[in-house]
Parts: C-alpha cells; sequence; structure tokens
C-alpha cells in the first residue's frame, strides 16, 4: 500500500494563509489570549514541554539576542532551536534548527498537522477553533523542535508577552531585552503598562535577565514581577553611549554565564565538561548570528549613468519602526568610519507606529528622504501622509509608492551627494528589496 506523501509548502501555507494573520492587519482589534494555543498544545500532545527553553522579549534586539543565544549554545554542542518572528524574504526563517532554517518538507509536515488539530477543534467548538495564522505557525515550530529531538529551544516572543502565543513554554531564562512605546492600542500606554505585558513571560522557578536597571521606570516593573515570583534577576552593567551589538552581547553573555553556573557545560570540543559561559562568543559565533534586515551593509553597485567617479554607495537596511530603536541604530552608524556623507533614507511605516515621534529623530541624521509603502504589512502609513509630517519639519523628501521606484530616486540623490542610503521603518520594506540589493553588491 502505497505511503501518503506529505503536501509541499506553498500547499500548507494556502491554507495557513485562510486564517487570520494579524501581522497583516490593523491591530485594534486583535484577539489577545492564550486558550487557543493551549487547546492546540494539548491536541498535539503538548510538544511545547518536549525541549527546555529560553524566552525573549522586549521592544529592540530580541531577534538579535535570540540568534546569539542559539549561535552560542550550539558553539557548546547543545541540540537548539530557534523560533522568531517576522521573517524577510521567506516563512522558513521563523524556525531554525541546528543552525539551520526549517526545511520545506518538515515544515509543511507539522503546519498540516496543527492545521488538521485546528479543524478538530473547530468540530468540537473547542478553544482551539479560535487559532490565528501566528498560533498555527508558533504551534508548527514546536512541532518541528519536537520531532527534531532538539534538547533546547531560544523562542522569540511576537508581540507583548503575556497573552502571546509563545507564552505556552516555560522560559528556564525570560528575558526582557528594553521596553519602550510600541503596540499601545494593545500593550498600554507607558513604559510601565508595556513593562507588565512583557514580563508576564516570567514564571516561578525561572530567572529573569535585563538591561533595564531597578531604577527605571519600567525596570522597576520588571524587578517588583520577579520579587513577586520570587525569580532572581540578572542585569547587564553598561555605559549608557555602549552600541546595539556590544548591549546585546553583554545580555547573552550574562544569560550563558548564568546557565554555566546551573550546570550547564560545554558538550564537544577542546573544553568539554566546561561550564558555559560568556567565552562561547567569540567573533565567528558573533557573526554567525547577524540577521537579515537588522544593521545590514551592503555596497550597492551603482549603474553607469550614476557613477560620478565611485562604483558603489553605501547601504544599510535596518527594519528599525520606533523612535528609541532608529536613535540607537542610527547614533552606532555615525561611529562606523566608512560610512560618510549625507544619508538619504527610504522609509515606510506601518499604521500603528509613532510617525511623528520616528521621523523627528530620523531628521536629525538624514538630509533626505523617499517615502514609501511597504504593502506585505497590509496596514502601512500612506506614503504621502509621512511625507507630510516630514515636510512640517523643514525637511526635504519625495514620495514614491513603489519601493523599487523608491530606492532607484534614493540612489540618484545618493550618488549626486555623494552620500549614502538608509531602508528603515519596516522589515516588510526590507523584505521587498533586499533581494534586489542583495543581487546587486559590491
Amino acid at each position: 500500500m502505497p505511503q501518503p506523501t506529505t503536501p509541499g509548502l506553498p500547499a500548507a501555507l494556502s491554507r495557513l494563509d485562510q486564517l487570520t494573520n494579524w501581522e497583516r492587519k490593523l491591530r485594534g482589534e486583535m484577539r489577545v489570549g492564550l486558550e487557543p494555543m493551549l487547546d492546540l498544545m494539548q491536541r498535539l500532545g503538548d510538544p511545547h514541554r518536549s525541549f527546555r527553553a529560553i524566552h525573549v522579549a522586549g521592544t529592540k534586539g530580541k531577534g538579535s539576542v535570540c540568534a546569539l543565544l542559539e549561535a552560542g549554545l550550539l558553539r557548546a554542542g547543545w541540540r537548539v532551536g530557534r523560533y522568531a518572528s517576522p521573517h524577510v524574504d521567506r516563512v522558513n526563517e521563523r524556525v531554525s534548527v541546528l543552525g539551520s532554517e526549517v526545511d520545506d518538507e518538515a515544515l509543511a509536515k507539522a503546519i498540516m498537522q496543527v492545521l488538521d488539530r485546528y479543524e478538530g477543534a473547530k468540530q468540537a467548538a473547542t478553544a482551539g477553533e479560535d487559532a490565528t495564522w501566528f498560533d498555527v505557525i508558533t504551534a508548527a515550530a514546536f512541532v518541528v523542535f519536537r520531532d527534531a529531538g532538539l534538547n533546547w529551544a531560544v523562542v522569540e516572543v511576537g508581540l507583548g508577552g503575556r497573552l502571546d502565543s509563545t507564552n505556552v513554554v516555560f522560559g528556564e531564562v525570560a528575558i526582557v531585552t528594553n521596553i519602550g512605546l510600541e503596540h499601545t492600542e494593545i500593550l498600554g500606554t507607558t513604559r510601565e503598562a508595556i513593562a507588565r505585558e512583557k514580563v508576564g513571560i516570567l514564571k516561578p522557578g525561572a530567572t529573569l535577565a535585563t538591561t533595564l536597571g531597578a531604577d527605571d521606570e519600567a525596570g522597576r516593573v520588571l524587578q517588583e514581577r520577579a520579587d513577586q515570583l520570587g525569580c532572581d534577576v540578572l542585569r547587564t552593567d553598561l555605559a549608557g553611549d555602549a552600541t546595539i551589538a556590544e548591549t546585546n552581547i553583554a545580555l547573552v553573555g550574562l544569560v550563558l554565564e548564568h546557565l554555566g553556573r546551573q550546570g550547564e557545560s560545554v558538550l564537544e570540543g577542546d573544553v568539554k565538561g566546561r561550564p558555559i559561559g560568556p567565552e562561547l562568543l567569540q567573533p565567528d559565533v558573533v557573526a554567525k548570528a547577524r540577521l537579515p534586515g537588522r544593521m545590514e551593509r551592503f555596497d550597492f553597485v551603482l549603474p553607469a549613468a550614476l557613477r560620478r567617479g565611485r562604483e558603489t554607495v553605501p547601504l544599510i537596511m535596518d527594519g528599525a519602526h520606533v523612535p528609541f530603536n532608529i536613535e540607537a541604530v542610527l547614533r552606532d552608524i555615525t561611529r562606523l568610519s566608512d560610512v560618510s556623507g549625507e544619508c538619504v533614507a527610504v522609509v515606510a511605516l506601518a499604521s500603528d507606529k509613532d510617525a511623528p515621534g520616528f521621523l523627528g529623530v530620523l531628521s536629525r541624521y538624514v538630509s533626505d528622504a523617499v517615502f514609501t509603502e511597504a504593502s506585505g504589512s497590509g496596514r502601512a502609513h500612506v506614503a504621502e501622509e509621512l511625507a507630510e509630517i516630514w515636510r512640517s519639519l523643514g525637511m526635504a523628501g519625495e514620495v514614491e509608492p513603489d519601493p523599487h521606484k523608491a530606492l532607484d530616486r534614493a540612489l540618484e540623490k545618493a550618488s549626486e551627494r555623494g552620500g549614502w542610503i538608509l531602508v528603515t521603518g519596516s522589515l516588510y520594506l526590507v523584505g521587498a528589496l533586499r533581494n534586489t540589493v542583495s543581487g546587486t553588491i559590491g
């Protein structure tokens, strides 16, 4: 009797896309709650309990922190997976197994398995019938991790923390990288309120790690919750002008050192048996942890007509979308010795972002901008609205809704001025342009 074949990934994604995807919709009426996920987990045999987890929340840096943790633990010889969101080019980016994107067949199989349980929940009219696109892809990641026999997973929160789909896992270490104003229509309008949502990933018996001091208004909320639960708190101790990379490495090093003190050790290599620690974060390990669209540098080859004495223009892609994130990104870029001259930005923002705040920061670093729209989110600010805010700040800019044409205009401007280009405001924008940019690098 022939064995059934696994449907291809396109078929699985087509079926998945029938569910509500709040990443691509206005989030004012977004359903939040763990009941659908818990129902799916039970129907799947609780795959989230098959591995140990480190759970990571925060306004910025959580993706890079997850990637660093994964790379460090892999260097120690552990069988590690990583779950992340959103993706830039392919949905497979969200699920990493032993340092590589999950293959199409394994992901398709897991998605179909979860969707079958979702259909069962619909027939039984249980909580799982309300599962969303993100619930299902999260559950599929946990199925992949179980089936791959992983012993650890680094799990990135999608939105918030307390009611996020990922919060069915028990994170032995719960990380809150930092707190800024974001998704205020869902998480609250103050840093304290947002901190309460993000620290919701902390559970009794876990350890909290953060960059926020106890004297910070959001840091106090984290400390209070840790005290209520009887959890220890680990904090970085860095100078205020530390770069994003330095901050992320320090935080991950702190977590690795804690795991080493808890008895976790290197499983292979010359130092087998030694407690794990920050020394795992060697330069080659850090290099492997770099993510697309996060301070990603290209030397874009200019068309012959635009060269004006140089063949390439520096181009940096970063999906920063909140004011304090873009401030940190631009501050770090100004320290680069090989990026100079006027900056021309290509900008798109989702409609739920703080456009005046974001553009106010950008205006202190950027001389000109081309505003466009990243339609993949389904909730983009109209480019002309962004341009109006920009002009009200006394800045020069123009509108080109098509991202590729917007990049062409930025190239012309940067070439004329001997400057460089920043693509920012949205990972959807980065995803729309990244293949074009990476295909024409020097």
